[in-house]
């Protein structure tokens, strides 16, 4: 798909922020500048309860826009604990796309290990349940993570990505055997990156994602400075070259892969063409 206001190849940030209060009252710009960098599609991904009416607001909003909502592992002890039923309740709504973000992080909250994992795991049991793609946080967690998406996948299908994935080769070999995938955000982009810019490029292209995770990670050359989704424009120059396409073609395929993890997003590119075209 390219975009009809830009000659520009049309790019989905995957993985956006846009409830945070570092864009308060910017969303319309936020938007225009994405779209001047040929990003026409977004998802902002809820990790606050009681921020759930911002994102859902955002979404129906604007038509390039979608949402998620999950328990980030950062929060679990300070965020209710949600059900299944829930989050399947919460899915419902046309532009909720994904669940998520969920995972592990015991870089920062080893001590929440136990809740972490609870609620990874009611997450993904409303994936296999709605058939909505989880967005998984992971870090310093590779064993258990690896282990628990294994368990997962025993009892019953779901699909996954593995958000801005700066874990270690051989979680990401495990993710993509069970058929995930890998999203890349700014970190790949950064010069002492070889590491992982290694693992995306031994990766399947039908696998990979790219994404900002705004307002965090902005690739260079705008590192240590607030990121924001038209970026992303920045982090897929950085793919193209991995995988030896041209931006066009990587913008092409990114964009195909996306569609088919979330397909409820894929659904709405009618509407989306249609107001962009008016």
């Amino acid at each position: 798909m390219t975009s009809d206001l830009t000659s520009r190849p049309a790019l989905v940030d995957s993985h956006c922020h846009l409830d945070f209060p570092d864009f308060e009252g910017q969303t319309d710009d936020l938007i225009a500048r994405a779209a001047a960098a040929g990003v026409t599609r977004m998802v902002t991904i809820c990790t606050r309860i009681a921020r759930l009416p911002i994102c859902q607001g955002l979404a129906e909003a604007h038509p390039g826009v979608f949402y998620t909502y999950g328990v980030h592992p950062l929060h679990v002890t300070e965020e209710p604990e949600i059900s299944v039923a829930e989050l399947a309740a919460l899915s419902q709504h046309p532009k909720f796309v994904g669940l998520g973000e969920t995972g592990l992080d015991y870089h920062y909250t080893p001590a929440t290990r136990e809740a972490q994992i609870k609620s990874l795991r009611i997450h993904i049991e409303a994936a296999q349940e709605t058939g909505l793609p989880l967005i998984i946080h992971a870090r310093a967690a590779d064993q258990d993570m690896e282990d628990i998406l294994t368990e997962g996948m025993k009892i019953a299908p779901y699909s996954c990505v593995m958000h801005c994935f700066s874990s270690g080769p051989r979680l990401a070999q495990a993710a993509l055997e069970l058929g995930f995938y890998l999203s890349m955000s700014g970190i790949a982009a950064f010069p002492k990156s070889q590491e992982i810019r290694d693992i995306f490029a031994a990766a399947p292209p039908d696998r990979i994602l790219v994404e900002t995770d705004s307002p965090y990670l902005a690739p260079p050359p705008f590192r240590g400075k607030r990121n924001e989704p038209a970026y992303v424009a920045h982090t897929a120059k950085v793919g193209a070259s991995l995988y030896g396409l041209s931006e066009a073609a990587f913008a092409e395929l990114t964009s195909a892969n996306f569609d088919r993890l979330f397909p409820k997003a894929r659904l709405a590119l009618p509407a989306i063409d249609a107001q962009r075209t008016a």
